[in-house]
């Protein structure tokens, strides 16, 4: 599923040249021959709504085009839509540089629309303190890169800290295993007033997503490559194990309360009424519970995925056009590692957002949690010194998630989910639901839809 709360589908819009002169501009070359400008269109361009990152995207433009004046940038508003995005390229009209969630590289270089870049990243600063994970996504299987990741999220469990303390429960340390969640849930069900110890989503394909996280988590996975086609993967025993303990938390503990089907607005409000123990969530949850169901950072933790043996990662980052001279694929890296890929700027950009009383301390952009080495131990001591958010709360997950196995959405990953949800629904409301027979159903049903990958 995409969390990024920037996701919009807006039409291009080409901004001023931001300082550079329409003479300047009549005379430079878009190849940079003979030290000329290169302009590079862009894309990633916050809608106006979204005053806040509007603002301080644009400003980011404005800074680099003064320190870089033979790159000039065209900024266009939206992001990935695979819908028009062939059709782009086709036509002309793909940005030089574009968005990407982490479902779509895998597709766009298999399809040769994404430019190599390998061997032009050798000399970009700080590429190779990327998690290495997060660099895979952007690779094909002989090795060579197509594209840069700038942000990412890992699954992990959300929980309330104080019904932990209420419960009898040390909240500085969370649950690591299936069997600890399903013990603290009952203690924290067993607090009244309507409090549930644990819930999740199972409707709008969101049961299905979370499914896909739990037997990540157990060393599992949805779907696997069987030479050139995929096949179903869950009708196993770690299928059957967490439908199982899904099914006892529900009905032999009573620790998920009666209401079901719920979606990702249901948990979070729960969670933000002090009414919720645990829920799976990234960490952009918390800023949401926070600001739209009245919650308090100082209330959450989070640690990262019970079991330990993986979890579902995703994120973004931006791919160049393939049809780039390398004039515009140079400058356009330039872009790249100075605005998302750069801690050196890391400093300026949290002092900036403190001004803005923008939260700070989350392993979310503007610090995302993308860095190995001494990159990482910069960032963390700069977001330790602007912070404004009670960071020992969330260490939990920092410590944690970087050691997890990162899994990817399986292959058509919104159908697969589609399916899955019916497996969430008939545990999570049917208390005699047949597990061997849902999970057999459901392989069919997904091995149809993995048979339409090409």
């Amino acid at each position: 599923m995409r969390t990024k709360s920037l996701t919009v589908a807006g039409s291009s819009v080409l901004v001023a040249a931001l300082g550079l002169s329409l003479a300047a501009c009549r005379g430079s070359s878009d190849d940079g021959a003979a030290g000329g400008t290169v302009t590079i269109s862009i894309n990633g361009q916050p809608p106006q709504t979204q005053a806040f990152e509007r603002k301080n995207f644009d400003a980011d433009v404005a800074e680099f085009q003064k320190s870089h004046p033979n790159i000039r940038l065209e900024t266009h508003e939206g992001f990935m839509d695979p819908k028009t995005f062939s059709a782009k390229l086709a036509g002309g009209q793909l940005e030089d540089v574009f968005y990407t969630y982490f479902t779509d590289p895998a597709q766009l270089i298999a399809r040769h629309q994404a430019a190599d870049i390998t061997d032009y990243v050798k000399d970009v600063p700080h590429v190779s303190e990327l998690q290495p994970q997060l660099l895979d996504v952007y690779r094909d299987d002989k090795g060579r890169l197509y594209g840069l990741p700038t942000a990412n999220y890992t699954m992990g469990l959300l929980y309330n800290r104080d019904l932990f303390t209420k419960a009898g429960l040390n909240p500085n340390q969370p649950p690591k295993t299936w069997d600890e969640v399903r013990e603290d849930a009952k203690k924290i069900s067993a607090l009244g007033n309507g409090v549930v110890g644990y819930a999740d989503y199972s409707a709008n394909n969101q049961g299905g997503w979370h499914l896909t996280s739990w037997l990540y988590s157990e060393g599992g996975q949805v779907a696997r490559k069987d030479g050139a086609t995929w096949k179903a993967d869950f009708n196993n025993d770690k299928g059957k194990a967490a439908l199982r303990t899904l099914h006892d938390m529900r009905w032999t503990d009573n620790t998920m309360g009666s209401k079901q089907l719920l979606q990702i607005e249901d948990v979070q409000r729960l969670m933000g009424g002090g009414q919720l123990g645990m829920y799976l969530a990234a960490p952009d949850n918390v800023p949401t519970v926070v600001n739209l169901f009245k919650g308090d950072y100082a209330t959450y933790g989070l640690a990262p995925m019970p079991g330990g043996k993986g979890t579902l990662i995703g994120g973004e980052g931006y791919m160049i056009n393939p049809k780039a001279t390398p004039a515009k694929i140079k400058a356009a890296l330039t872009w790249l590692q100075w605005k998302y890929l750069n801690p050196e700027r890391i400093d300026a950009k949290l002092a900036s957002y403190k001004e803005q009383a923008q939260p700070i301390g989350l392993p979310v952009p503007p610090v995302p949690d993308i860095w190995t080495g001494a990159a990482r131990t910069q960032q963390e001591q700069v977001k330790a010194k602007y912070a404004t958010v009670p960071l020992k709360n969330f260490q939990p997950y920092v410590d944690g998630a970087s050691s997890l196995k990162g899994h990817l959405e399986p292959p058509n990953a919104q159908q697969v989910y589609t399916v899955l949800d019916g497996v969430m629904q008939a545990v999570l409301t049917d208390r005699d639901a047949d597990a061997a027979k849902l999970l057999a159903d459901a392989e069919q049903k997904v091995n149809s839809v993995l048979a339409t990958i090409r």
